[in-house]
């Protein structure tokens, strides 16, 4: 299934169930908890909105990737990203990216930080694709196995080389 019958929404409680699955499937040693999502969905909606949730969808119904963003006054954090295995390499994890990073600049936010794996590389290709640049680690930041995360940032997001600038330039 190409990425163009995928469609990205607002992420509900009922796709909780789902997002668990593939949490559990792609990070199963450090895997969120039901009430994590549903603590961050909490502030998901309405007029003090803080973060925005959103699923992949296909045409027949099926949840093949889901992301996260916090904001806080001038600067937001990607909480969470992630695609379904059989996603990878569509370009799913650059629209769900894109999505992030224009929220991010209806939060009016200066710069978006994220932390990923040190052994991640191709999550890392893909940020540096859209500007972000290392800035530091957190030793032992992923557990079991204390992993270290490196730390990108984003400045200007509202400037960010996003999926649909790429492809129009």
């Amino acid at each position: 299934m190409t990425t163009a019958e995928t469609v990205l929404r607002e992420m509900r409680w009922w796709d909780i169930p789902p997002v668990l699955e593939l949490e559990h499937d792609l990070f199963p040693e450090d895997a969120w908890s039901a009430g994590m999502f549903w603590s961050e969905l909490a502030h998901a909606r309405g007029p003090r909105a803080t973060r925005r949730y959103v699923v992949a969808e296909t045409a027949d119904g099926r949840l093949v990737g889901y992301a996260g963003l916090a904001a806080a006054g001038d600067l937001a954090d990607v909480q969470t990203i992630a695609a379904a295995r059989d996603q990878w390499g569509t370009g799913l994890g650059a629209r769900l990216l894109t999505d992030l990073l224009r929220a991010a600049t209806a939060f009016e936010c200066a710069e978006v930080l994220l932390e990923v794996r040190v052994d991640n590389t191709r999550a890392q290709k893909l940020y540096e694709r859209f500007g972000f640049e290392p800035i530091g680690f957190r030793r032992g930041y992923y557990q079991p196995g204390n992993v270290d995360a490196l730390v990108m940032r984003l400045t200007d997001p509202a400037q960010a080389r996003t999926e649909s600038s790429e492809s129009n330039g």
